[in-house]
Formats: structure tokens, C-alpha cells, sequence
């Protein structure tokens, strides 16, 4: 594991040159914010990481119910048994395992590794909304990768800690266009529109830091954002594009 520091963000990432995996450490006046469980075997770095800080973990917040963002969570509640877990009330039904959708949302299957039913233990203890706070941080309702994503706004700093919303490892991009490099991330968005309607809400914040599931963080990142933005738009509009020409092309 390797842990890089930026302000009071704690970036803490598993495989970082093979299949970098990301989870983040906040910090807050009652000790540490840990945003994302990564991977199964991530709980022993997460806490050796807190115990090197100094500060305890009152709280696990999730971005999202995938399970290389929520591998460790049963394991670091063992562990801290008082800390809180923390969702989306969407995504909370994705952490039971339950895939349904919403009349209202788009009829894609949802992707990724989503949890089987009971295959989590922990249960949340508080559900989010959009515009809730979590300490410092303002929970931003981002759904594209999955129904339920959020991303949060450091109100002290404007440090964005965004899930999936965006990669950078492979190159910057909005969740749902595929990075031939790293294409690990499209391939699980449950809806690349919806994504790039969150994507653009994100960028209205102007984050001053931009810290994802998969890559480096990123300083000043609202030129990166915007072209990754411009480039989604792009690919949904030439997806588009092909998919009327197929059906005109197949009328009879």
C-alpha cells in the first residue's frame, strides 16, 4: 500500500502500479473520515495508515456498493465496532445485493461486482441523501456508475473526493467512456448518460483536488474535468449517432 498526503486527504492505494485501487482517508476534529473499504485484503493497511496518522476512524463512508470499494468493510468493522457505515440510501440496497430498479431510472442492467444477498454483514448505520453532511463534507448525489454513487465536497477546501465519477489511472475520463488502458471502470457503469450528467454537476463545484477510485489525485483539476467532460459528450453522441443509422438502416 501507499499512502500520499494533500492537505488533510490521506489517499491510501493498493496495487498502485498493477490495478491501483484507492481509499481515503479525511480528516476531521474527532479523528478520521475513511472514505471506501477497497479490497478484501485492504482492512490491515487501512488501519496500520490510521495508527501511523494518530487519529482513530469514527466513521466509514461509501461512495458506492462495488466491491473494490467496499471489500474490507466487514473486516474493519470487526475491528471498529463503533464506527458508523455510512451510504446512499440507494445504494444501500446494492449493498444487501438487491439490483432492482427504479420506474423512474433508466432500464440498464446495473454492472460491477455488487455484492450477493447477505454477502455483507455490516449494515449501514446512517443513509444519505443528496445535500446531507458528513462532518466537513457535503454529500453530492452523482449516480452513473451506479444509482446510488456520491461524491463528496470537503466544505474547508474544496477537495473533492469522487469514486468513480471520473478515472485518472489510464487516462481522465468520465465514468462510462472506456479508456483502452484501464477500461475497468466503463466497464462497470450502469449508465454512461447519467454519468456525465453527474460528471458536469461536479465540475459546477470548481474542486481544488480531485481524488477518484482508480489514480493519482489530482491538483486544480477543472481543465481535466472539463476536457474528459467534452470528451464523453462526444462519445455518446457518436454512439448515438450509430445506433439511429443501424435502425434506419434495418427498417424495411
Amino acid at each position: 500500500m501507499r499512502m500520499t498526503t494533500s492537505g488533510n486527504v490521506h489517499q491510501l492505494s493498493f496495487m498502485p502500479r498493477l490495478f491501483p485501487v484507492n481509499a481515503y482517508f479525511v480528516e476531521e476534529k474527532d479523528g478520521l473520515t475513511l472514505i471506501d473499504a477497497a479490497l478484501p485484503y485492504s482492512a490491515k493497511g487501512i488501519l496500520a495508515a490510521a495508527a501511523r496518522i494518530g487519529k482513530p476512524i469514527p466513521r466509514i463512508l461509501l461512495t458506492h456498493a462495488h466491491g473494490d470499494h467496499i471489500g474490507a468493510l466487514d473486516a474493519l468493522k470487526t475491528a471498529l465496532p463503533g464506527a458508523e457505515v455510512i451510504v446512499s440510501a440507494r445504494d444501500a440496497r446494492l449493498l444487501s445485493g438487491d439490483k432492482s430498479l427504479d420506474p423512474g431510472e433508466p432500464q440498464s442492467p446495473i454492472r460491477g461486482s455488487v455484492p450477493k444477498p447477505g454477502a455483507v454483514r455490516a449494515r449501514p448505520d446512517t443513509l444519505l441523501v443528496d445535500g446531507d453532511r458528513v462532518g466537513s463534507l457535503l454529500a453530492v448525489a452523482t449516480p452513473g456508475h451506479t444509482p446510488g454513487s456520491m461524491s463528496f465536497l470537503d466544505t474547508r477546501t474544496g477537495a473533492l473526493i469522487a469514486g468513480d465519477a471520473f478515472q485518472v489511472r489510464g487516462g481522465m475520463a468520465v465514468s462510462g467512456k472506456v479508456q483502452p488502458l484501464f477500461p475497468f471502470p466503463a466497464m462497470a457503469t450502469w449508465s454512461p448518460a447519467e454519468a456525465l450528467r453527474s460528471a458536469s454537476r461536479l465540475l459546477e463545484l470548481k474542486p481544488t483536488l480531485l481524488a477518484v477510485g482508480h489514480g493519482r489525485m489530482l491538483d486544480d483539476p477543472c481543465e481535466a474535468m472539463t476536457a474528459a467532460i467534452q470528451a464523453a459528450e462526444r462519445s455518446l453522441q457518436s454512439e448515438s449517432k450509430g445506433r439511429a443509422s443501424h435502425v434506419t438502416a434495418n427498417r424495411p
